[in-house]
């Protein structure tokens, strides 16, 4: 079982500009994270764009929701910005639901940039890696260790996490 991994961009991909103190994108850093988190999974992984999910636009939606319903793969990730992550899994959802509702697609992100340190990007894609194997077709948002279902799910700002709606 094969598990493709889409990249957007978001936190977990961001650099800092030492000299103007500001986050950007360079590359994805997917790739040393499993490796420093020792996956031994058979994982492919695609980049989609690099953006921040506050600058994504409809058509970047579009793109994320056809790339995962015209995959192979039936166990998707999809890293992304933690701010409207919740409004692509909706977009997603309902493409699942008409495709007949056949994968199993994670949302995972993180909220400081893995190249902080104290990123919680590396803890939270492993976590996706475990349910994203384990879970029924559907449509999750991974963090912090916990699953949600995409449309019972809420960024709280004030304290930095997701949480349960109801």
């Amino acid at each position: 079982m094969s598990i493709k991994i889409f990249v957007t961009g978001g936190t977990f991909d961001k650099e800092y500009n030492e000299l103007t103190g500001e986050l950007f994108f360079k590359a994805t850093h997917l790739k040393e994270m499993l490796s420093l988190g020792r996956a031994r999974l058979p994982i492919k992984i695609e980049t989609l764009m690099m953006v921040d999910s506050l600058n994504m636009t409809k058509k970047d939606r579009e793109k994320i929701s056809d790339s995962i319903y015209n995959s192979r793969e039936k166990r998707i990730v999809v890293t992304h910005g933690t701010d409207t992550m919740v409004e692509t899994a909706s977009i997603v959802a309902k493409k699942n639901k008409k495709k007949g509702g056949g994968k199993v697609v994670v949302f995972v992100g993180a909220m400081v940039p893995y190249k902080f340190g104290s990123s919680d990007g590396l803890f939270n894609l492993g976590s996706a890696l475990a349910f994203v194997q384990n879970l029924d077709p559907g449509v999750y948002l991974v963090m912090n260790g916990r699953y949600f279902d995409w449309d019972n799910v809420r960024k709280n700002k004030k304290i930095g996490e997701f949480e349960q709606i109801k």
